[in-house]
């Protein structure tokens, strides 16, 4: 029974070397046709790089084959001889409508890029919404498409063919031994070596999930050729891509449906539908400051910690010792703060994104969209800052290819895009995505004071290592579980997964200050904004409080502290509240001159504010809810277990679907964005 188990995997793992293959063609096929360069040479690293990491990626679906054939075919074989018989049939023929798929994808991929140059992408949702005869003329008339359903014969055929072909490879013979217990250890070697073959392959030769290959891991050296980039992307794993990333409603909404929208957003000057005759809506937000509040200071250091939230930061929360230092920089005289402070985003670069642009992001990824490689708005934080006198350079504590940073961020005005990848040693211990907080940042501050000229700067810098999986070495990094977690109940200082969560919050902790109080000790006229990308639970509440479960409040809101040697408690006008959109306003009412003008959505913290709004959640003095939805929570800090209300009305409907809309219209008009090229 086993020797039919062990013939058949075997015809199971040579034929499912056939799709991987036929990928691998497609891909240079795509190459072939579309790319200007068509061959190799003086890129062979390059095109080397493509077609492996592009093979192991492919994998995330090709596995299946193999998976499939095992169960289906292979394992019934084994116990029914005459099953086993036809096994080699029904591989050939599963195989071959397999790649059929194959081969329709990539037909409808090479027509796709033939009118939207670009690989599958969100775009196609909107085939829903098309004429069907119209696509249909466009198919059969521009796109040849009878030859094409023609095609389908041939490839059929030679597919059938080309299966057979690899069944015929000789394979090994299986073998029995004289001993029952040595032969079941045999048996059971290959079991589990079949079980992690398929995930060897499917994790794309890897055995670790996390370490799967993704469009953020693209080798640089290809990313950096944003064709080749592509073409690394397997056809299914780009219709995958899409499937999972819906197309927002706002993208697919006329400019008729959606002008009402915006200008319910308006200032008042601007209703009416005034603001269309801008080059770009956003321009109708414009701001004077009212005179500089401190000195023009040197540096600008805008620090976004990685999952760097308010929860630990709370009183209640005090035996938690894990962000003591944000506490230290907090009590400072010149330094001011907010508990509850919203995110412009639920994950990191929706988040990093809008901090950059001025605009919400609203889950669009503007910083994938190559319309934003070239183009701006008015918007943009560093753009504006260069009409002050300031470059900007943004810090990355990872590889700046991830996200396509090292194309977006010179369009929204940065001057260098710096990665830790890059100015780090090579040996430089990674987290998942970056290099360890600690010495991207001590190198970050050896270039920043290598900087020899007096040009003002504004420092964007975003660290990494706050984030899953928490594999990091604590205690080789100082981290004291005993010491920080002494005023903690046994069942946290001695829960093993708990000691990492709460470890790795202390170490990136002690890195941002440990960066902050050098960079203060070098310049110490620098304004210093700290925040977090988003917000976490590092914290169950059921550990130390009355209450489990988390409120709103701790859902929601980020950290959120200002440093400099001229600012006062008075400087935020009794405002409790604000948001990572207020960042920008709030800097050039601190420093720029009276009658400048910016830009900006919303007003800054020097002013009150009664309610903030993002595409995701809103606050008020009082409450905190999620956006588009009727219930709310008092925004407490409280150990007791706080209410959820229910009104009869969603609060801020109006005004976050105003916030959606106008990025929308701005993505659906790359045309009104400015030349980034070209901005003073």
């Amino acid at each position: 029974m086993f020797s039919l188990f062990f013939d058949g995997i075997q015809q199971d793992l040579q034929i499912a070397i056939f799709p991987p293959v036929l990928c691998t063609l497609f891909r240079l096929i795509f190459i072939e046709i579309y790319r200007p360069k068509k061959n190799p040479f003086g890129e062979w690293r390059k095109w080397i790089a493509c077609f492996r990491y592009g093979f192991w990626w492919g994998m995330d679906f090709n596995a299946y084959v193999f998976l499939l054939l095992v169960l289906f075919v292979s394992l019934p074989g084994a116990f029914l001889p005459t099953y086993f018989a036809v096994g080699d049939t029904i591989r050939q023929a599963a195989v071959t409508i397999y790649a059929v798929v194959l081969y329709t994808a990539f037909l409808g991929k090479m027509i796709f890029y033939y009118h939207y140059h670009d690989i599958y992408n969100s775009t196609l949702w909107l085939g829903k919404k098309a004429e069907k005869h119209n696509l249909l003329d466009i198919f059969f008339h521009q796109n040849h498409g009878v030859l094409l359903i023609l095609s389908y014969i041939p490839y059929t055929l030679l597919c059938w063919w080309a299966g057979g072909a690899f069944l015929s490879i000789p394979q090994l013979t299986y073998y029995l031994v004289p001993s029952g217990a040595l032969q079941i250890a045999i048996n059971t070697a290959i079991v589990i070596g079949v079980v992690l073959i398929f995930y060897y392959f499917r994790y794309g030769g890897t055995l670790i999930h996390d370490n799967k290959p993704e469009w953020d891991t693209i080798p640089s050296i290809v990313k950096e050729d944003i064709f080749m980039a592509r073409a690394t992307v397997d056809d299914l794993v780009a219709l995958e891509n899409v499937l999972k990333h819906p197309l927002q409603e706002g993208l697919s909404h006329t400019d008729e449906e959606d002008e009402p929208v915006i200008d319910a957003i308006m200032p008042e000057a601007m209703k009416g539908g005034k603001w269309k005759d801008l080059q770009n809506p956003t321009e109708a937000f414009v701001h004077e400051a009212k005179g500089a509040r401190i000195k023009k200071p040197k540096h600008i250091f805008l620090i976004v910690g990685e999952s760097y939230a308010q929860m630990p930061l709370d009183d209640i929360y005090s035996d938690y010792h894990i962000m003591d230092g944000a506490k230290v920089f907090r009590q400072d005289p010149h330094t001011v703060s907010l508990n509850n402070f919203l995110p412009a985003g639920m994950i990191s670069r929706p988040a990093i994104v809008s901090l950059m642009t001025g605009i919400f992001d609203a889950k669009l990824e503007l910083n994938e969209r190559e319309d934003f490689w070239h183009g701006t708005l008015a918007t943009t934080l560093p753009n504006q800052l260069r009409k002050l006198g300031y470059r900007s350079i943004y810090w990355y504590g990872g590889n700046p290819t991830y996200g396509n940073f090292d194309k977006f961020g010179p369009a929204v005005g940065f001057d260098k895009v710096m990665g830790a990848t890059e100015f780090c040693p090579p040996d430089s211990p990674k987290t998942w995505v970056g290099v360890y907080d600690h010495i991207f940042l001590q190198h970050a501050a050896e270039l920043i004071q290598e900087l020899d000229d007096d040009t003002p700067t504004f420092h964007y810098i975003y660290t990494t290592s706050n984030h899953g999986p928490y594999k990091m070495p604590l205690k080789k990094l100082g981290f004291d579980a005993d010491a920080v977690l002494k005023d903690l109940p046994e069942s946290v200082r001695h829960n093993h997964k708990k000691q990492k969560v709460l470890g790795t919050y202390w170490y990136s902790d002690k890195a941002i200050s440990d960066f902050v109080a050098e960079m203060e000790r070098v310049y110490p006229d620098a304004l210093f904004i700290v925040t977090g990308d988003h917000a976490c639970i590092p914290i169950h509440p059921g550990d130390t409080l009355a209450r489990q479960d988390v409120t709103l409040r701790e859902q929601y809101c980020t950290s959120f502290a200002m440093h400099h040697p001229e600012l006062t408690q008075d400087i935020l006008s009794g405002n409790t509240i604000g948001g990572h959109m207020n960042i920008m306003p709030t800097i050039f009412e601190l420093i720029a001159p009276k009658g400048f003008s910016y830009y900006s959505l919303v007003p800054s913290l020097t002013e009150p504010i009664d309610h903030v709004v993002t595409p995701y959640h809103w606050l008020t003095r009082d409450n905190i809810g999620p956006a588009g939805k009727t219930m709310y929570q008092a925004l407490s800090a409280s150990d007791e277990e706080i209410p959820i209300q229910e009104e009869s009305h969603v609060y801020f409907a109006k005004e976050v679907a105003g916030v959606d809309a106008l990025t929308a219209w701005i993505v659906r008009h790359p045309e009104d964005l400015r030349d980034a090229s070209n901005i003073s």
